[in-house]
């Protein structure tokens, strides 16, 4: 958990935001250190009345004293926010964190106008529910105190990973940003062919969801590998080795390959509108 005395204020009250709160504050962290702004009276209500932290609707109130700076805001509002809160730092400079997808180191260094410690974090959707994988990089000259304070805070939405190069976030993206997607598709499909088969629905939708569950449960605690874990559970002969040839033969890990580079590509054009755009 971080320091009880470091003050962190966040950029946005959004899903993303209140997720974070939330974690820290689960972890123990005093809502008295915790601040947020967002020009949204509703949003600021929420928060302060959930959690009993302060909520500003400028960013000045906000990250006054805050050694910690947490941007969440949409990629589209990113050069405002920036220039914003650029305008209002001083030394000694506080951490910032963003969790704005798509927008580089350079083109935040670039809006703060501030030669600002600064860590990027790709968090996915689970960590609305604190179970997030998130990917961070931290820019040149980011002190080793910090880096571990960037991850303390991020720690509270879910796992953690350090990528050594900011290009490898656009992989992270692809994969754990864009991966929750890709396990609802799977359950989907799994719902809807077992309802072909005449389970109902009902069933159908809880066993396809627990199985997902138990799989990925199973996988973060033991010591094997996915491959040796699948090998465990395929028998010779038997009906999971069937299934596994089927999709074996429908080519499911060259097209698994295919779609986590297309997302990748993806992710560095949309990083290159928002630098154009803004």
């Amino acid at each position: 958990m971080p320091s009880t005395t470091t003050r962190i204020a966040f950029i946005g009250g959004g899903n993303m935001a209140r997720s974070l709160i939330a974690g820290l504050i689960a972890d123990g962290y005093e809502a008295a250190r915790l601040t947020v702004s967002d020009p949204d009276t509703a949003k600021r209500q929420a928060l302060a009345e959930q959690f009993g932290i302060t909520a500003c609707a400028q960013a000045a109130e906000a990250i006054d004293a805050a050694e910690v700076i947490v941007l969440c805001v949409k990629p589209q509002v990113a050069s405002v926010a920036c220039r914003e809160v650029g305008a209002l730092l001083s030394d000694p400079l506080p951490l910032v964190i963003s969790v704005m997808a798509g927008v580089t180191e350079a083109s935040i260094h670039g809006w703060l106008g501030q030669p600002a410690p600064l860590v990027r974090a790709m968090p996915n959707t689970p960590v609305l529910v604190q179970s997030g994988a998130i990917g961070l990089h931290a820019s040149a000259g980011t002190w080793a105190k910090q880096v571990n304070l960037a991850e303390e805070v991020m720690r509270a939405g879910g796992l953690t990973h350090w990528v050594k190069t900011e290009a490898e976030l656009d992989t992270v993206t692809a994969l754990s940003g864009s991966g929750p997607a890709y396990f609802f598709l799977f359950m989907e499909a799994l719902e809807k062919a077992a309802i072909a088969e005449g389970l109902d629905p009902e069933g159908a939708r809880l066993l396809s969801i627990q199985t997902a569950l138990g799989a990925a449960r199973m996988a973060v605690e033991s010591d094997e590998s996915p491959q040796q874990l699948r090998q465990r559970v395929t028998s010779p002969g038997g009906t999971t080795e069937r299934a596994i040839a089927v999709f074996e033969e429908g080519g499911l890990p060259a097209l698994t390959l295919r779609a986590v580079a297309a997302a990748r590509h993806r992710a560095q054009e949309l990083s290159e509108l928002i630098a154009e755009e803004q």
